[in-house]
């Protein structure tokens, strides 16, 4: 799929409603983020107050007129609204106004289309275009030309719109069969992880929260870190070590938004199924945005959908150096703050992360024999070691430390353990 690099000439609409004013300010702010994000440019904003959504235009006849002379005069060629619009809404305004209309939905699935690198992920973002699409073919007219390569621009007959539907269903299903393979895939290589018992780490946040930049102090890896909403979409484990030598695997997963798309959370189930399986969860939030409590409820809610209330959590609040002057931590789970800039901080994440560990781990005293070199190099990689020393008079090593309860390990430990 290509795109043009000039910036494209955007007016954005919003509807308050219900909501109050700070939050609808903020979530018109995001619109704009992530416009910026999918290389627009905003030449206007107009907003309405309703006590709900017009059902046949979103927003009142009066305002429609609006926005149709504001579009001219500024010559914009896309119209975005804050909501999901209805194929009849979406039909209706175009018969007005001369200029392609998109909602919050198909911007977010534009954006994930120009960042997937993966098979996998592009094959999720095709999943969840085509079946943001499949009931919106009728009567469209231009409005596809972005998404499917120009189904339906030449106002087509029945016959067609038919074909067209077959021809998603069928392009819709043989994506779900990819998926599956990849998936499986994905799961076998989780189990062989979880055979070999190594510590996984997941690190969540809202988009832009500065995890991929965090990811990739903590691993020495090369994920895509941009100050740009969604820059991270493919997830991507790394090796981590924590301070006394103990490596755990780091994933670095993609960033959450409010009103995600429930196509979009349902075609990336398979990329957050990395959450659900990990031992431990560290929740990063940017504490120098002003709407940081709320980008921490819409995680929070979306890790509760995905079941991961018996993983334990560590909330990470970044960019200290320039957190927000009302900022103050919540007090659902334990916290630190950091920014993920300052060695110094980092290396106080690395001991906080160590001493989760070892809480969740089993320790042991061992006399191992010199010749047991296997062991000991074992014990050094994947236990955390806590105290080695040689004792001239057994000729054995002394070895005290720590180990994963269910890890295979133990069983090799047995015939040296020290009674208490």
């Amino acid at each position: 799929m290509e795109y043009k690099q000039d910036k494209e000439r955007v007016v954005l609409v919003g509807c308050q409603t219900n909501e109050d004013e700070k939050a609808f300010q903020y979530s018109m702010e995001e619109l704009s983020s992530l416009t910026k994000t999918a290389n627009g440019e905003v030449l206007a904003v107009l907003t309405q107050k309703r006590e709900r959504a017009d059902h046949s235009t979103y927003i009142g006849r009066g305002k429609v007129q609006e926005l149709k002379a504001l579009v001219e005069e500024l010559e914009a060629n896309v119209v975005i609204f804050n909501d999901e619009l209805t194929p009849s809404q979406v039909r209706n305004l175009a018969s007005q106004i001369e200029a392609r209309i998109i909602d919050r939905t198909q911007l977010i699935l534009d954006i994930f289309a120009q960042r997937a690198r993966s098979k996998e992920g592009k094959l999720q973002v095709e999943l969840a275009q085509l079946q943001y699409l499949l009931p919106r073919l009728s009567g469209q007219g231009t409005q596809l030309s972005r998404l499917g390569g120009g189904i339906g621009t030449r106002g087509p007959g029945e016959t067609k719109l038919e074909a067209d539907r077959r021809h998603i269903r069928n392009r819709i299903h043989d994506i779900k069969t990819s998926l599956s393979g990849i998936v499986e895939h994905r799961k076998r290589y989780r189990e062989r992880r979880k055979r070999n018992r190594v510590f996984q780490i997941a690190l969540a946040g809202y988009t832009n929260a500065g995890k991929s930049t965090l990811f990739n102090r903590l691993t020495e890896a090369d994920s895509f870190e941009e100050n740009l909403l969604f820059a991270t979409l493919d997830p991507m484990t790394r090796k981590c070590i924590l301070p006394r030598g103990y490596t755990v695997l780091m994933t670095d997963t993609v960033g959450f938004i409010q009103d995600l798309p429930t196509s979009l959370i349902a075609a990336f189930r398979s990329t957050l199924e990395e959450v659900k399986e990990a031992d431990f969860l560290l929740h990063v939030v940017d504490s120098s945005n002003p709407d940081y409590f709320q980008h921490e409820q819409t995680v929070n809610q979306l890790l509760d959908e995905l079941e991961t209330s018996r993983i334990p959590q560590l909330t990470v609040y970044n960019k200290k150096d320039i957190h927000h002057p009302e900022f103050v931590p919540s007090t659902r789970n334990e916290s630190i703050q950091i920014s993920a800039l300052s060695d110094r901080d980092l290396e106080f994440l690395k001991q906080t992360i160590e001493n989760k560990v070892i809480a969740m781990m089993n320790d042991y005293h061992v006399e191992v024999p010199s010749t047991e070199g296997k062991l000991l190099a074992l014990l050094k990689n994947e236990t955390i070691l806590n105290e080695l020393k040689f004792d001239e008079e057994k000729q054995m090593y002394i070895c005290k430390g720590y180990y994963l309860p269910d890890h295979p390990i133990f069983g090799q430990l047995q015939p040296f353990l020290v009674k208490r």
